[in-house]
């Protein structure tokens, strides 16, 4: 069973290795793992519009039913925060979703869910991935349903932010993926008038993967511009995550986007916010102007959800898109925040809420590159940093270095480096953040450099 590894957010793997046999022995092992744990409520199986994500779907559907379990499968794709919910609101044993996320067409992937609603911790994966095991049938047979599970999604949505979106227009963009019918049904719900792209089920994804990244949503800035929408929305393939885009900037840069959510959520609400330890330090100037503080995570959702219970923070989330808000499951939702996203676009432009944080709390630009890394060279790598720190970075001194999750350098003029390996490549990530596009390039030559020479 070597070739199944869960890592930062579940297996992943070239449909050469994701095979049929294996994702059964991975239902195999979630099944004795729940039976072992006492669980014996329905599990769910979600899957989304991968050309092989529903016959993997009901081949883990047939090995929990084998074992007894209940089985909920939706009607058809569906995004992954869609069946995060329907955990925690049917009181399910747990869920697996079958997704390689913004992975290309020739990957698929698994990922489980556990009974509150949040990513599964390294002690859940690493208990599976020990009981992983041939399929066997034991005891009576579980049943296996299609049902709705969108509704009450959409429903717990539109109470958690009560929205209002008349004569709000959003350009929705599902990249042909999960969201379609989902997102833009809810923003239609709410009152605004949404243009569609890309909301047909389309397995090769366009020839695009389905990651709502600058590169990848030009379309959509021209059509926001085209049609003057006040708005432009994507999803990635499983609508976790989301891309904004304004009139003016055009593809909104994610760490500004979470500051302007935060920011107009606190001036109704109150609470800490959770961050990644790549995610902009805006976040924290914007905490302290309403008094709130900033807890600081390794990379990965399951460590700003893990946070964000412990902490009642009022949001959490990374600078790839991934975003929650309190009161939800601790989950990234693409579907959740793009109705926020609306709603605070609705009570004033996002351009004119970040224009102004910039103008109070100065100018921020971030960026990040890869490196190639084999799997196997990263732990090396990492070791070989802690030796390796610069005294200075791009002119400026190194003040202080964080070892929270790989190693980030922070700079005399509040700028910082930071160098950490891929949880799902075989790249190390070199991220940045200043107050210019001539510092953040610089700081990147440097990283990229002191990496290269390591790998």
């Amino acid at each position: 069973m070597d070739a199944i590894s869960f890592g930062t957010d579940g297996w992943r793997a070239r449909l050469d290795t994701f095979t049929d046999e294996r994702v059964r022995t991975v239902g195999q092992a979630v099944a004795d793992y729940l039976a072992d744990e006492g669980f014996d409520a329905p599990v769910a199986v979600g899957y989304d519009a991968r050309a092989t994500s529903e016959g993997f779907a009901e081949s883990l559907a047939d090995v929990l039913a084998d074992n007894g379990f209940d089985v909920l499968l939706p009607e058809r794709d569906r995004p992954t925060p869609v069946i995060a919910w329907a955990v925690v609101d049917r009181g399910l044993s747990g869920a697996l979703m079958v997704t390689a996320s913004h992975n290309p067409p020739e990957y698929n992937g698994v990922k489980f869910i556990p009974a509150d609603g949040a990513p599964a911790l390294p002690a859940v994966t690493d208990a599976i991935e020990a009981r992983l095991a041939d399929p066997r049938a034991d005891g009576p047979r579980g049943s296996i349903d299609r049902v709705d599970l969108v509704a009450a999604h959409a429903a717990q949505a539109r109470d958690l932010v009560d929205p209002d979106l008349a004569g709000l227009t959003v350009v929705y963009d599902a990249m042909h993926g999960s969201g379609r019918r989902v997102t833009d049904a809810l923003l239609e719900s709410a009152g605004a008038t949404v243009i569609r792209r890309r909301c047909d089920r389309d397995t090769a994804f366009g020839g695009v993967p389905p990651e709502p990244s600058a590169e990848h949503l030009s379309g959509l800035v021209d059509a926001v511009a085209a049609h003057d929408a006040d708005l432009g929305i994507a999803n990635d393939g499983d609508a976790d995550r989301l891309a904004v885009v304004t009139p003016d900037r055009g593809y909104l840069d994610e760490n500004l986007f979470f500051a302007a959510v935060y920011d107009a959520l606190l001036a109704e609400r109150s609470g800490p916010a959770v961050r990644t330890v790549s995610t902009t330090f805006l976040i924290d100037r914007v905490a302290a102007a309403h008094g709130e503080e900033v807890v600081e995570t390794s990379v990965g959702f399951k460590w700003v959800a893990e946070a964000m219970v412990e902490h009642d923070a009022l949001m959490g989330g990374e600078e790839s898109g991934g975003f929650s808000i309190r009161g939800h499951v601790p989950e990234k939702d693409g579907v959740l925040m793009a109705l926020l996203a609306a709603d605070v676009a609705a009570g004033e432009p996002l351009d004119t809420r970040v224009d102004r944080l910039l103008d109070v709390h100065g100018d921020i630009v971030a960026d990040k590159v890869s490196v190639d890394c084999p799997d196997e060279r990263k732990a090396a790598v990492v070791d070989a940093l802690g030796d390796a720190i610069p005294e200075t970075v791009a002119g400026r001194a190194v003040e202080d270095v964080v070892t929270l999750d790989g190693f980030k350098l922070l700079l005399s003029d509040g700028s910082w480096l930071l160098v950490r390996p891929s949880g799902t490549e075989p790249k190390m990530r070199v991220y940045a953040e200043a107050e210019s596009r001539e510092r953040v390039d610089a700081i990147l030559d440097e990283g990229r450099d002191l990496v290269a020479a390591l790998v």
